[in-house]
């Protein structure tokens, strides 16, 4: 009877597992459950210092949450991380290079370390209770430059010793004065005792010496710079430690925030969730400053002479009094500054201005001789200034030259320019959209992941600065998004298709190599027991004539 019974309850189990295991017909209920039961995905793949480990978040034993799981470019097989691993961790795009790429820095546990790359020793710079943060070479790579409590600071590589490069303080300057006074009645006495007393007189003339020789040995002070109540943002040092640059924001007064109810909380009680003013409130305002370390001068860079600063936005014709309002006193338009953008010499800086209404974005070149912005690109968007890749600059390709992303086609795009001449060249074109783009190492080539194939699939290039020639590297249909190993060797391929949930694969960097799949558990049983349909791609024009 026992034996019965097991063999029933066993039979019951396997037919129960069989039935949860195969999905026959989809039901809201069914693709509404827990996304568990499609199976599991790596995702956040990410290299470590050594180039040969690669990092990703994957959940294959279906526990509560992700852990983090390793292998190497020699060990293909995942290896879940143990706690000390996670703890020294060091992933490759924290570092930050010198320009011969001979040492990194980076920022761990709100401290600064230093590695030089050919002894391969690591050096920790700070350890206080301080945080430390956003490190990089300065003064022709000599010293090393970090954020400390709303200030800069110098330590060099060679003395170690630190210096304090700002003193940005909140509040009003602070203004010495000399409370002492006295009064004529007073002074008559200091002089009428000096006078007939030879002690006191001797007294008070080394005193006046030892003053003297004080005030001429004293330490220079820092120069106190006053950032009011305004919020402090983006402070950096130039290349060769002259230029200081900083935001100073003030958020804008009197505007009544949106309030959004949260309904599902742990108290059962309705809370309100902090949102946004609503569109078309005053916006705040954003000073841009750079301070001259050499003439000890703050410099407020202006935003007056730019070209378009006043223009108004194409829908304001529609409302007639709002446009009667504006035009009585043209103002300039709130902006945003983004950068400075230094050369490796600290020669030339760009700057990225966009308004607050988003519908300009400039690219400005600093003149650090006559304290002057000039026009290198404007992109205006009567909808939107945004798209893939177009905030900030790509990165300095030699001393004159720079590249960035733009949408002025209507598609994200690359362009090169030259700050002498102002010549804009298109490295790529076409009705696709670059998406994401990684200067290498040499300066040589763009790494760059775009969409020409078709919009629904993502592919992996690699393409040539000089001659603009462009290679794919990636050949599985679908999407292909790449992590490039720091030392530009192997890609860490998330690959998905139109029915295939997301899996892992490694790859070489190089024509007609085969990516080999890391990762097997994006698909259950269950997943694979229904016929999933492959969509067809179809395009079609649209009554204004653009693409759909």
């Amino acid at each position: 009877m026992l034996k019965s019974n097991t063999t029933f309850l066993l039979l019951l189990f396997t037919l129960t597992v069989f039935s949860q295991a195969t999905l026959d017909k989809l039901t809201v209920e069914k693709i509404m459950r827990d996304p568990k039961w499609i199976g599991t995905s790596p995702s956040g793949p990410q290299w470590a210092v050594d180039g040969k480990t690669l990092f990703f978040n994957w959940n294959p034993d279906k526990a509560t949450a992700d852990s983090l799981y390793f292998i190497s470019t020699d060990n293909k097989t995942p290896v879940k991380a143990t706690v000390e691993q996670k703890q020294n961790l060091v992933l490759a795009n924290s570092l930050v290079y010198n320009k011969a790429r001979t040492a990194y820095l980076y920022s761990k546990d709100a401290d600064i370390f230093y590695t030089d790359i050919k002894t391969g020793k690591t050096k920790r710079i700070t350890e206080t209770t301080e945080s430390e943060a956003n490190p990089q070479f300065s003064f022709s790579d000599t010293r090393i430059v970090y954020n400390r409590s709303q200030n800069l600071y110098a330590w060099s590589i060679v003395t170690g010793e630190t210096q304090q490069l700002t003193n940005l303080k909140s509040g009003s300057a602070s203004v010495t004065t000399n409370t002492t006074s006295e009064n004529q009645q007073e002074a008559w006495l200091k002089r009428d005792q000096l006078q007939y007393f030879e002690v006191l007189r001797s007294r008070k003339e080394k005193k006046d010496l030892a003053d003297a020789y004080t005030k001429d040995a004293k330490k220079k002070e820092l120069r106190s710079i006053s950032i009011d109540d305004k919020m402090l943002q983006g402070l950096s040092i130039s290349p060769d430690g002259r230029f200081m640059s900083y935001s100073l924001a003030k958020p804008a007064t009197g505007n009544k925030t949106t309030i959004v109810p949260s309904y599902v909380t742990e108290t059962g009680f309705t809370t309100d969730i902090p949102a946004r003013t609503k569109v078309g409130e005053s916006t705040g305002s954003s000073e841009f400053f750079i301070y001259d370390r050499e003439k000890d001068t703050v410099l407020l860079i202006k935003t007056d002479s730019i070209p378009g600063i006043t223009d108004l936005p194409d829908y304001i014709k529609d409302y007639p009094k709002q446009l009667e309002e504006k035009t009585k006193k043209i103002t300039p338009r709130s902006v945003n500054f983004y950068g400075p953008y230094w050369s490796d010499k600290g020669e030339y800086a760009v700057v990225e201005i966009r308004s607050y209404d988003n519908k300009d974005r400039w690219l400005m070149l600093w003149d650090t001789a006559t304290n002057k912005l000039k026009l290198l690109d404007r992109q205006r968007d009567e909808a939107w200034i945004g798209g893939p890749g177009t905030f900030g600059i790509l990165g300095w390709i030699n001393e004159n030259s720079f590249c960035f992303q733009s949408e002025v086609t209507g598609f994200s795009h690359i362009y090169l320019m030259n700050v002498i001449t102002n010549e804009k060249k298109a490295l790529t074109e076409g009705k696709y959209e670059i998406q994401k783009v990684q200067l290498s190492n040499d300066k040589k080539y763009f790494y760059i992941s775009a969409n020409e194939m078709n919009p629904g699939e993502q592919h992996f290039y690699r393409l040539n600065i000089a001659t603009g020639k462009k290679e794919k590297i990636t050949t599985q249909t679908g999407s292909n998004q790449v992590t490039i190993s720091p030392d530009e060797k192997y890609l860490a391929v998330l690959y998905s298709y139109s029915n295939k949930p997301w899996e892992l694969y490694l790859q070489e960097n190089k024509l007609n190599s085969k990516a080999e799949q890391i990762t097997n558990k994006a698909q259950s049983d269950e997943f694979k027991s229904y016929a999933w349909k492959d969509p067809e791609l179809i395009s079609f024009e649209a009554r204004d004539g653009a693409t759909v």
